[in-house]
């Protein structure tokens, strides 16, 4: 019920926007936000989007990442602008009901996953 889209190559200093499509219920209830797993690495959490509008970020991403959503189109977008090579892994969305921000940071009891897509950057 999860669609992630918009990995890809991008050179180091560039940009990509990612997409994550809900469909099947409405989520504007829902926390929705992005985790990674780089190869090798454990999945980390990357960036959310509270129900009420308000963010968090890892701080990896602070001041680069972007997350936002369009309720009415049950999408939320991670707008990753001066990526670096260390970027480079699989993005996944997810959606959480009611978990605060400790099981966000774990990626613990989300209600629904999104298939990764792959950002890959170059150096």
């Amino acid at each position: 019920q999860l669609q992630a889209s918009g990995g890809g190559l991008v050179q180091a200093g560039g940009s990509l926007r990612l997409s994550c499509a809900a469909s099947g219920r409405t989520f504007s209830r829902y926390a929705m936000g992005w985790f990674r797993q780089a190869p090798g690495k454990e999945r980390e959490f990357t960036a959310v989007s509270w129900s009420g509008g308000s963010t968090y970020y890892a701080n990896s991403v602070k001041g680069r990442f972007t997350v936002s959503r369009d309720n009415a189109k049950n999408t939320v977008y991670l707008q990753m602008n001066s990526l670096k090579p260390e970027d480079t892994a699989v993005y996944y969305c997810a959606a959480a009901a009611a978990r605060g921000l400790t099981d966000w940071g774990k990626g613990y009891g989300m209600d629904y996953w999104g298939k990764g897509t792959q950002v890959t950057v170059s150096s």
